[in-house]
């Protein structure tokens, strides 16, 4: 239960009804009945609540939701139970794209609200009001690149642990347009450190594309990298874990030029996935060249604040040939359940998000990597995924999971044909101690069955 009200507010009520305490409001009530020990657990967070109902709740027919080790790029979160009570609400349930200002001031000062606590969170000037999911952001940031440099520089830099879908989804989206992509080649040292990423430099580069946390959750200081892809007059793009700030350094502090990243994980469920939501920052140098629109804060002609939307390239609606991007619509109600979630847990709340996965992924790659016939693939620090070797084929394995209730990990096989027999584990403030113990003891049964 939440009581808002401070002890000064307190002392001010009782005061006007004429009591001192309190205690005093009682004294009606015989003594030995006013404060009875009602002998009543320990308080429960929201998430502890929902976890106990939701037990209770499947004694009804037997059912219980599996256990899930699966991310990838999309991951099991607490969603707070207002996050979803504000988003349908039916002004912002229905609300559609804000043209007329004076008509959707709550929309513009969501996503005004939502640019804010995204620049925060990346240590970069400027946000845009979202786009489709990680993928299309990162994909989009190509796009930046390529009109910030006017065609002259047609090479990007790829790293090969740049999330396999979000480096589809560019080549998809840059087809037969000159863009040449280096650095991720099937041949690639996977374990190599992201500084080799510099070998490919030259007077043709236009953008570096790195992950922070990396697709297999490993975590690199890439302030060396950015600086030497500035000397070479490039821009240096970082597709970012939003969770995973709340504990890292942000990009914008280590010389990022463009942030994008998949928001999914602030507030929004999995939904057998979608819709998501695409965070793009940027610097604010870059601001006229940067895809969708961006709501600014004013002042009307009688004094008082008002939203409007500061910035929406006009190519992007009509002249369309000669669009930097012909993005001109974003996921505002995905960016308003962000902002939501951002807004409930705070800059100390996130952090402790951050580190219950950061603790409990290592716990159970430490139990994981005790079992015979399996070891941890990387020794560098990680963040909430890591990735194993297993001794029979991770196919075979997560079906075997299945049967005992648990989603297994992510098998990497089939984008990383070299990581044959890898799976890679995913863990959350959701899973907890006996959750990863029961994993343990399963993946320990399976695999030797």
């Amino acid at each position: 239960m939440f009581l808002p009200h401070t002890d000064r507010e307190r002392q001010e009520m009782l005061a006007v009804i004429g009591v001192k305490s309190i205690e005093e409001l009682f004294t009606a009530i015989p003594e030995k009945y006013r404060f009875p020990d009602l002998k009543l657990p320990s308080g429960l967070t929201e998430m502890e609540a929902q976890e106990v109902l939701s037990d209770l709740a499947s004694w009804n027919d037997n059912l219980q939701e599996m256990i899930c080790f699966l991310g990838a790029g999309a991951y099991h979160h607490y969603v707070p139970a207002v996050v979803d009570a504000i988003i349908r609400r039916g002004e912002f349930l229905t609300a559609y794209t804000p043209y007329q200002a004076e008509v959707s001031q709550g929309t513009l000062q969501a996503i005004f609200d939502y640019q804010s606590l995204m620049t925060a969170l990346t240590a970069m000037d400027v946000s845009n009001a979202s786009h489709y999911d990680g993928a299309t952001a990162v994909a989009e940031a190509v796009t930046m690149a390529n009109a910030h440099f006017r065609g002259k520089r047609n090479k990007v830099i790829l790293s090969p642990a740049l999330h396999p879908h979000y480096r589809q989804t560019i080549r998809t989206y840059h087809a037969n347009t000159g863009i040449e992509f280096v650095g991720d080649e099937p041949e690639a040292d996977l374990q190599s450190h992201p500084q080799q990423l510099a070998d490919h430099l030259d007077t043709n580069t236009a953008l570096v594309i790195v992950q922070y946390p990396d697709f297999f959750g490993r975590i690199y200081d890439y302030t060396e990298l950015a600086a030497k892809t500035h000397q070479a007059g490039a821009l240096f793009a970082v597709s970012v874990n939003p969770i995973a700030l709340g504990l890292l350094k942000a990009p914008g502090e280590f010389g990022a030029d463009i942030v994008t990243g998949e928001g999914q994980p602030l507030g929004i469920p999995l939904s057998y996935g979608g819709p998501y939501l695409g965070i793009f920052t940027t610097k604010k140098e870059f601001v006229r060249k940067m895809a969708g629109r961006l709501v600014g804060e004013t002042v009307d002609n009688r004094g008082q604040k008002a939203y409007v939307l500061t910035l929406t390239a006009r190519e992007q609606h009509i002249r369309r040939e000669k669009a930097t991007s012909n993005i001109c619509t974003n996921q505002g109600l995905m960016a308003l359940a962000a902002a939501v979630y951002l807004s409930l847990v705070g800059k100390h709340g996130l952090r402790q998000v951050a580190e219950l996965c950061y603790h409990k992924a290592h716990y159970a790659a430490q139990q994981i990597s005790a079992i015979e016939g399996f070891s941890l693939w990387s020794s560098e620090p990680f963040f909430h995924e890591f990735v194993v070797r297993t001794p029979i084929p991770p196919a075979e394995l997560n079906e075997k999971l299945l049967e005992y209730g648990i989603i297994g990990g992510y098998d990497l096989e089939k984008d990383y044909p070299s990581l044959k027999n890898h799976l890679m584990f995913a863990v959350t403030e959701m899973n907890s101690k006996e959750e990863i113990d029961y994993l343990v003891t399963t993946l320990a049964e399976v695999s030797h069955a």
